[in-house]
């Protein structure tokens, strides 16, 4: 009885080594929702004109990974490592394998076209590297990405993707 209680115990303490010992970088959040790519950098030159700008031109898209599950948008907030934020406050539905691009500037969201706007003409992201953050609405993290533009972006079209 003791050498199987010993036994058992040396077992349980090498799980628990063994599971300490898996980096922080490779905790996967649970969430059926992902950061499927980015436009960082938008097409021509740099404008936050709300009339003549391209921040239309930018945008971040977001994909639903599950196979049976609705996700509503609203609440749900995307962050940049600066802290430039946009919250969903309106009910967008995404369906399973379905996916939404945020774009930059003014213009009418739409669950047909699959397109939600910042209403905002600033540009978010950096041109060169930055790291995106998507937050569900209880706060917790639904999915991260941080790109350069050397080291992510080889072929220079400025859109990147991360999942399938």
């Amino acid at each position: 009885m003791r050498i199987r209680t010993v036994a058992t115990t040396a077992v349980a303490v090498g799980t628990l080594a063994a599971l300490s010992a898996v980096p922080a970088q490779a905790t996967e959040y649970s969430s059926a929702l992902k950061i499927k790519g980015v436009q960082y950098d938008a097409p021509g030159r740099d404008s936050n004109n709300c009339r003549t700008g391209n921040t239309d031109e930018e945008y971040l898209t977001i994909k639903n990974y599950s196979s049976g599950t609705t996700v509503n948008l609203k609440g749900y907030v995307v962050k940049d490592k600066a802290g430039n934020r946009f919250r969903f406050t309106a009910n967008h539905y995404l369906q399973p394998g379905d996916h939404v691009k945020l774009r930059g500037g003014n213009g009418t969201d739409s669950d047909t076209h699959n397109v939600v706007y910042r209403d905002n003409c600033n540009f978010l992201w950096n041109n060169d590297k930055d790291s995106i953050y998507l937050y569900k609405p209880s706060g917790a993290g639904a999915d991260s990405h941080s790109y350069t533009k050397s080291g992510n972006d080889r072929d220079g079209n400025g859109y990147i993707t991360y999942h399938n």
